[in-house]
């Protein structure tokens, strides 16, 4: 395992991960933080049981709507700092779990997959940090080998970016381009990956 940690490639498909992992919970929190829909039309006469329904009912709660909100938005954040990642990595996983289970409990045409795709990611992430999680089960930690490129400041930089640019675009649009939004953040991280390669090229190495 140490050695798959090891890969340069690994570390950057890692780093990304977590970009696309948090994003994604970052852009879907800010709309029941503001306390609005998910949906652009109310779900009241739907079916009972159908997922508009189920958004209709969650919605309305009102506090518990916002609750969700927030638990996505410090789970899609602690993951973007990569810093505190492998905590962000703990806290989402009872979070996807739970929306899978959901959208693979109604009829949400093709969205499991997404959801299915997501829940994946993170349990990779899990084990990519179980030599330092252990500890959660009383068992002695592994620490890595220093000098990862995975722990340059560079991708804490472009994950603040991105984190900013997300929470922004949600915060003060109620209607949105998920096309744009995620045109934008490519470009960002194309730059952060450009920057990072950049310092992990120059960074001399210790002797």
């Amino acid at each position: 395992m140490q050695q798959i940690k090891d890969n340069f490639l690994a570390q950057l498909v890692i780093i990304y991960t977590r970009y696309l992992l948090g994003g994604g919970f970052v852009f879907a929190s800010l709309i029941k933080i503001k306390g609005l829909r998910f949906t652009t039309e109310s779900g009241e006469n739907e079916a009972f049981g159908t997922a508009f329904h189920f958004f209709e009912t969650m919605y309305r709660t009102g506090i518990y709507w916002q609750f969700l909100g927030w638990g996505q938005l410090i789970a899609g954040l602690l993951l973007m700092t990569q810093r505190y990642a492998k905590l962000g990595t703990v806290v989402n996983l009872p979070i996807i779990l739970n929306v899978f289970v959901i959208t693979i409990s109604m009829d949400f045409n093709y969205t499991p997959v997404i959801t299915g795709m997501m829940l994946f990611a993170n349990l990779v992430l899990l084990v990519w940090h179980w030599n330092e999680l252990r500890t959660l089960i009383d068992l002695p930690t592994i620490p890595d080998r220093p000098n990862r490129l995975e722990d340059q400041k560079s991708w804490e930089i472009t994950g603040l970016v991105l984190f900013l640019y997300t929470a922004g675009y949600r915060l003060f649009t109620d209607r949105y381009d998920p096309i744009f939004w995620f045109g934008i953040c490519a470009l960002i991280g194309l730059g952060g990956l450009v920057f990072g390669l950049k310092l992990s090229k120059n960074k001399k190495p210790e002797v």
